[in-house]
């Protein structure tokens, strides 16, 4: 079981060669490609196309010369794929490596959704955060977003990825569907990215064949129901549900669809260019849009859109207080307001642990609500903590698109910029004083704090590239 933004283990292939392809698949694929399964199997023969995304912002990639995805406006193929762990500005979240077919999420957003509004909206199935930090970027920035795992090794690499991104109007949780039934009703839109049996992934992952099986797409399909059910029941009546899979076959596909109309809910269409190649599958009264390796410049995916038309009762916001979180002190809450370009549009709270966060003053309810609702989640703009008169800056601070822009920063070279990623100390000509935001090309990159001539380095240990930077720099 996978999902389409199942991150590979070193060099992504290069192809694979037809003959690797399970019998059993080879088989389902010809009865459902015909005489076009020959563009098929050649297609998963070439290269990996390599894409990205755009933060809008963050914006500060140069995208000139580079070929737009159709159906994202921040979405770019590359020409070849570069070392991303030694740019400083993937690591600093000025974008995204995501599979240019899976980005199709962004014109079916356009297409169902009123973006132009504020909405609760849950990514169930969300890490990495590939399609989390799409939705993060398109939605108003009042909006609420909840980043959904429920594998718990996988949190740490979705809070990664949405701290990079640096948008404070976003929530990660850890939780099985079925446990957040305290949300019923509670939501607009629910993304369902369901864990699949990886089919497109083949080319991209080849290791992903190996774990294929006809038993397995059939666990997956149940699977996938299982989690359909409790997602119909966190949508409001007239909620938009998006459902997707990185994989071709019906059972988990086209089956779910139709499990999806029998059980309160009404398909909608899509308006797609011809020339996107995208291929419609119909199912009875329901459609489907799937890419082929053959047809789009990019992998295996699945996606379908519905409405709910069945009624279930809302939950009702009328927490009052936050289990674990007190307000920050007149004077506190005044010196941590300083770190923000709109204060005024954030409060300030405590943690136990002494950690201080900014929330969002529009979603201050909705959080409360959330805190009573559900336990495994971490929500608000992680700040940094007071050590005596002193207030010590945290990471996601610095890299939080909410962060004051007139604080004091330091430009590094790229030779510097990795090497404070490898977590080195810095030294330079002038002494430099106090707490720094490191930049690379105007983006900042974290925190150093100068001590004479040298810049002690805060990056976060965990967050260390360990690669050699010589031929990089």
């Amino acid at each position: 079981m996978t999902t389409h933004e199942r991150p590979s283990a070193g060099k992504p292939s290069d192809g694979i060669s037809p003959a690797g392809l399970p019998k059993a698949f080879r088989a389902q694929m010809e009865a459902e490609l015909g005489p076009a399964f020959t563009g098929f199997e050649a297609a998963l023969a070439q290269a990996v196309p390599v894409s990205i995304r755009i933060n809008p912002r963050k914006n500060v990639y140069s995208t000139t010369d580079l070929e737009p995805v159709p159906w994202c406006p921040e979405g770019f193929y590359l020409p070849e794929r570069p070392s991303f762990t030694l740019d400083p500005l993937f690591q600093a979240g000025a974008y995204y490596v995501q599979e240019a077919s899976s980005m199709l999420l962004a014109e079916v957003l356009q297409q169902t959704t009123k973006l132009n509004r504020p909405l609760r909206v849950l990514d169930l199935c969300a890490a990495p955060g590939g399609k989390s930090t799409l939705l993060a970027s398109a939605l108003h920035p009042d909006s609420l977003l909840v980043c959904n795992e429920v594998i718990r090794s996988r949190v740490s690499v979705l809070r990664e990825n949405l701290e990079k991104w640096g948008y404070p109007n976003v929530v990660a949780s850890n939780h099985d569907p079925e446990q957040m039934t305290n949300l019923a009703g509670f939501f607009d839109v629910v993304l369902v990215d369901a864990p699949c049996s990886g089919e497109g992934l083949f080319r991209k992952d080849p290791d992903a064949m190996d774990e294929w099986s006809e038993e397995n797409v059939q666990l997956c399909s149940a699977r996938q129901k299982r989690i359909l059910a409790a997602a119909a029941l966190l949508l409001d009546e007239g909620g938009i549900l998006i459902y997707s899979t990185c994989t071709y076959n019906d059972a988990e596909n086209t089956d779910n669809l139709r499990y999806l109309a029998a059980n309160g809910f009404r398909n909608r269409a899509l308006e797609l260019p011809v020339e996107w190649n995208v291929v419609e599958k119909q199912a009875g009264n329901t459609v489907g849009y799937q890419c082929y390796p053959h047809k789009v410049r990019g992998e295996g995916f699945f996606i379908s859109v519905f409405t709910k038309t069945a009624f279930t009762a809302t939950v009702k916001l009328d927490a009052r207080t936050f289990r674990s979180i007190r307000a920050l002190r007149p004077r506190e809450a005044a010196s941590a307001a300083k770190w923000l370009q709109n204060p005024a549009d954030f409060s300030f709270w405590e943690k136990p642990n002494g950690d201080v966060m900014a929330l969002p003053k529009a979603l201050e309810k909705t959080f409360l609500f959330l805190d009573s609702a559900i336990h495994n989640k971490g929500f608000g703009l992680e700040m940094g903590q007071f050590k005596g008169q002193d207030f010590i800056p945290s990471h996601a601070l610095a890299l939080s698109t909410a962060i004051n822009r007139d604080l004091p920063a330091l430009a590094l070279s790229k030779e510097d910029a990795l090497r404070y990623f490898k977590k080195e100390n810095l030294v330079f000509d002038e002494p430099v004083k106090g707490w720094l935001l490191a930049q690379y090309n105007g983006l900042n990159l974290g925190w150093v704090k100068g001590v004479g001539n040298r810049v002690n380095n805060y990056l976060p240990k965990d967050w260390r590239i360990r690669m050699d930077i010589k031929e990089y720099v």
